[in-house]
């Protein structure tokens, strides 16, 4: 498991020829944002029915309040991505804004850097074994969050949620983001030869500003 409510441009680039801080609409004086706290679970899913997994996720936001989604570790760049796609998916939230109906699907949808939620699917976790991390997020000072308009939410126990989450891994907590797959990366965010040797940073600055630029481009 990997932090637990850092400051929230902790893990924002700082630098990346037009870098993320720039362009994150979260970080705007006019429009201020939700600062859900979030924690990250990584480790290995082994998952027989994606149906039933599923369920899984939906019983822990029932009993604990968190908003839980999965990701497929070879495409998640590192935290940050994850950490500011959550961020970007609770301002869009608070403002009515928003693509899904599901906060953890919004969260998806912005990892995912495209509005289509078909396709924004693909970067979650499917049947078999694979690394994955986790968001684990408080939304409960996000208004709207619940679908309901009135911005008081009980905070989600996040402590309870990590540890049903955690207990969801083959083989507990291990370390997964950071080595993602480059291939697969590049294929699924559509980044060219020609866009990484134009950017002045690498992919990950690259994907992540296809995460900021999604709430910019409404």
């Amino acid at each position: 498991m990997t932090g637990s409510g850092d400051p929230v441009d902790s893990d924002a680039p700082t630098d990346s020829g037009g870098s993320v801080r720039d362009l994150d609409p979260a970080t705007t004086p006019n429009h201020p944002a939700p600062r859900p706290e979030t924690r990250l679970v990584e480790g290995v899913l082994v998952v027989d029915d994606l149906d039933a997994f599923l369920a899984d996720l939906e019983a822990i936001r029932e009993e604990t309040g968190a908003v839980v989604q999965a990701f497929d570790a070879d495409r998640v760049v590192d935290a940050a991505h994850l950490r500011l796609a959550t961020r970007l998916a609770a301002r869009s939230i608070a403002r009515g804004e928003a693509v899904a109906r599901d906060p953890a699907v919004e969260i998806l949808v912005y990892a995912a850097g495209r509005r289509q939620i078909d396709r924004a699917l693909d970067l979650g976790v499917s049947p078999g074994e694979r690394r994955a991390a986790l968001v684990v997020a408080d939304f409960g000072d996000v208004t709207g969050a619940d679908g309901e308009d009135d911005d008081a939410h009980p905070p989600a126990d996040l402590e309870s949620a990590v540890a049903s989450v955690e207990d969801l891994l083959s083989a507990g907590p291990e370390p997964t983001l950071g080595a993602f797959d480059e291939e697969a990366v590049r294929d699924y965010y559509g980044v060219t030869d020609r866009e990484l040797d134009a950017t002045v940073g690498d992919l990950p600055d690259v994907v992540r500003e296809r995460v900021a630029l999604l709430d910019v481009e409404k």
